[in-house]
């Protein structure tokens, strides 16, 4: 039905205004960022990739792939970027040539779960993936793109949207929760399961909205309880968090077809990336249009943003470590934006340093993700278990509806609430909340999302620690 790829119209603009790099050449005088911002543009269509033609970037593949074929590849910032902008630009760009499924999030669940399998089949040498894994890990990529998002984010997003959106988004978060404890615990015992074996084992690590504070201490709780060792535990938790993942991120893709798609099942159904059921034209209520030109000074400024943000985060959770430091960094960025402690400019800079890092290196964060992260063969074990597919699906199934039902009561639309209060809660966290969110379309509620995993994960295992004394 569809003959020409998405974003075909805009492939001729897929680079920057020239126009807006002239000027901004000289940081002293730098002038601000226009206001207007120009049309979206997709630096990842079937004509481009990452915004350059496809034979340049052929050439680019060719020198990191006999670089790193050849063990000349150093284990440095550098050959990250290189290794990750490179094959997640490879990979989104297959998955674009894809019509149809690729408007359900195809580029994105490639990206996560194609290099895991070019591993399994040792496609792909060691040494790039240690130096991938280290990327992420060791020169801490994903916190570097995960707090940039959360800094612009809050920072970019209306005052009068936060104040007022943010109370009741407790709402769809707790029934999301309910919903899926309640609904798939008495399922897992009616089928022999069992009542308690499916909290703790499949929803309670699906829900808990990351593995850092979900799968990986859960293990060490339940072993502590049963004994043995944790890892005797990782594996099957590990296994329901990645599958549900993978739901997630087919769930995300789904809402963003409906989306392209028009399809406004109900009043409230589809905000088309807003959170809230806003009537009339209340533009403080809007977020933004999306910025596509900023100044070289601006990105610097927005950079140091987020470093010292992340810094501040880290500061106050090494001393109040009862939250996570990216849950002081989303504070501190609240307060920032509630009480107006920064002018205009600055809460512009931290916006386009986010939309520079968002709308380029995503791809080289989802395949990151993948070679670190994900391991197929924990997820095919899984698939052994006719019981276990079928309770991870409707764990995700519920949180998602779950938390968008609830969210349409309280006047959030319910796609962006089942989102960001059910989805988002399911995934795996940090790389999980760039995927589903990704495969949305709808990157810049980040900052719900953030709240989401740290708040909601960090209840979710107070609630397990207490189940798991019953064991």
């Amino acid at each position: 039905m569809m003959s020409k790829p998405p974003h075909a119209a805009d492939a001729d603009r897929d680079s920057l205004p020239t126009g807006e790099v002239e000027h901004s050449s000289s940081l002293a005088q730098a002038p601000a960022a226009p206001d207007t911002a120009l049309p979206d543009v997709n630096p990842f269509t079937w004509r481009s990739i990452a915004g350059f033609s496809p034979l340049y970037f052929a050439l680019f593949a060719i020198v990191v792939g006999v670089a790193g074929y050849t063990d000349n590849l150093p284990d440095s910032m550098f050959a990250g970027f290189a290794i990750t902008i490179v094959l997640g630009g490879v990979v989104m760009w297959l998955g674009n040539l894809v019509p149809v499924i690729r408007d359900f999030g195809l580029p994105t669940i490639m990206c996560i779960f194609l290099p895991a399998i070019f591993v399994v089949f040792g496609w792909l040498p060691e040494s790039l993936v240690a130096i991938v894994q280290n990327f992420l890990g060791g020169y801490s990529f994903l916190a570097f793109f995960v707090i940039t998002v959360i800094t612009g984010s809050i920072l970019g997003m209306p005052r009068a949207l936060l104040l007022k959106a943010g109370p009741r988004f407790a709402a769809p978060i707790l029934g999301g929760l309910v919903g899926a404890f309640g609904i798939v615990g008495l399922v897992g015992a009616a089928i022999g399961f069992g009542f308690l074996e499916t909290l703790l084992f499949i929803v309670a690590p699906i829900m808990a909205g990351g593995i850092g504070i979900g799968a990986i201490p859960m293990s060490e709780i339940y072993a502590g309880k049963l004994g043995g060792d944790p890892a005797d535990f990782l594996g099957q938790l590990m296994s329901a968090v990645f599958l549900a993942n993978l739901l997630c991120i087919v769930c995300a893709g789904i809402y963003s077809g409906l989306g392209r798609r028009k399809k406004q099942l109900f009043v409230g159904f589809d905000g088309h990336g807003q959170l809230m059921q806003v009537a009339g034209a209340h533009n403080d209520l809007q977020m933004p249009p999306k910025r596509t030109a900023a100044t070289f000074l601006a990105l610097g400024k927005g950079l140091t943003i987020a470093a010292v943000l992340y810094t501040f985060g880290q500061l106050v959770g090494g001393v109040a470590d009862f939250l996570h430091p990216y849950a002081w960094t989303i504070i501190a960025a609240v307060i920032i934006k509630l009480f107006r402690l920064f002018p205009k400019d600055l809460e512009e800079a931290a916006t386009d340093w986010s939309g520079l890092i968002t709308s380029f290196l995503t791809p080289a964060l989802l395949v990151g993700a993948s070679l670190t992260y994900i391991d197929i063969n924990e997820v095919l074990i899984a698939l052994s278990n006719p019981v276990f597919i079928p309770l991870i699906a409707l764990t995700v199934v519920v949180a998602a509806l779950s938390a968008g039902v609830v969210g349409w009561l309280v006047k959030l639309n319910f796609v962006e609430s089942s989102i960001t209060a059910g989805l988002v809660m399911a995934d795996t966290g940090g790389s999980g909340d760039v995927s589903v969110l990704s495969a949305a379309g709808r990157m810049h509620l980040m900052p719900f999302a953030a709240l989401t995993t740290r708040f909601g994960g960090a209840l979710v295992l107070f609630v397990t620690s207490i189940l798991a004394s019953f064991l």
